[in-house]
């Protein structure tokens, strides 16, 4: 059977990636990670979506990170930066995030006899998140494949899609309200629109604001599936 895994986050783009996987594959579950950060409430987010989309779901526990290395996300003892920095990646970043959630995801994947893993990272929207780029995914990908001798293909439908264009696709998908109002994207762990003052709330924002526009006809009017 044609399967996949999503690694599931409750946020925009987990969140349009399952239901973009729902749509592409026969059979879906996801997986997500409790690795210490501070809006937990994302995993809450996430159970209740998968619920949502009928799809198979389990967290699991990976808290060694905090012990490894320091940033705003593990621990409250960092303030979130307002604005990305230019000269380093933001303070936001934990080092080795998706190589271990992905790496984790395909064991977990291959127990289960699936080949297929979907993942919501992009570089369109740059972040300064090095484990976010398409050479990185490209280079994981053939290693884990090369690691367990197995056939693993990491998918990742939002690799080129700036966020404008990611609320496009959860509208095309018909998830555009619960992405808008159920996701939790914000550091601050405030679901839906969150804070409006971290940096992922501001890209959200933007986003929406972008795609909200282009939506919007001469009369002012908004033609949308909200």
């Amino acid at each position: 059977m044609n399967k996949a895994l999503v690694v599931f986050s409750g946020g925009q783009d987990s969140t349009t990636c399952l239901f973009w996987a729902k749509k592409t594959f026969q059979e879906v579950c996801a997986i997500s990670f409790d690795y210490g950060q501070r809006h937990r409430i994302e995993l809450e987010a996430a159970r209740q979506i998968a619920d949502t989309a009928g799809v198979e779901f389990r967290i699991f526990k990976i808290d060694l990170l905090g012990q490894l290395t320091r940033n705003a996300l593990i621990g409250e003892e960092m303030e979130v930066e307002a604005e990305k920095p230019e000269s380093r990646p933001p303070n936001t970043l934990v080092e080795g995030r998706n190589m271990l959630f992905l790496t984790y995801a395909a064991i977990f994947a291959k127990s289960k006899g699936i080949r297929n893993i979907v993942t919501g990272v992009g570089q369109a929207d740059y972040s300064g998140y090095p484990d976010c780029r398409n050479d990185f995914i490209q280079s994981l990908n053939q290693t884990l494949n090369l690691s367990m001798d197995y056939q693993f293909k990491i998918h990742t439908p939002l690799m080129w899609k700036d966020k404008s264009e990611i609320w496009q696709l959860s509208d095309e998908l018909g998830i555009f309200d619960l992405v808008r109002n159920k996701t939790v994207t914000c550091y601050n762990g405030i679901q839906g629109d969150g804070c409006g003052h971290c940096p992922s709330c501001k890209l959200r924002k933007r986003g929406l604001e972008k795609y909200l526009k282009l939506k919007t006809d001469d009369r002012g009017t908004v033609n949308s599936k909200q």
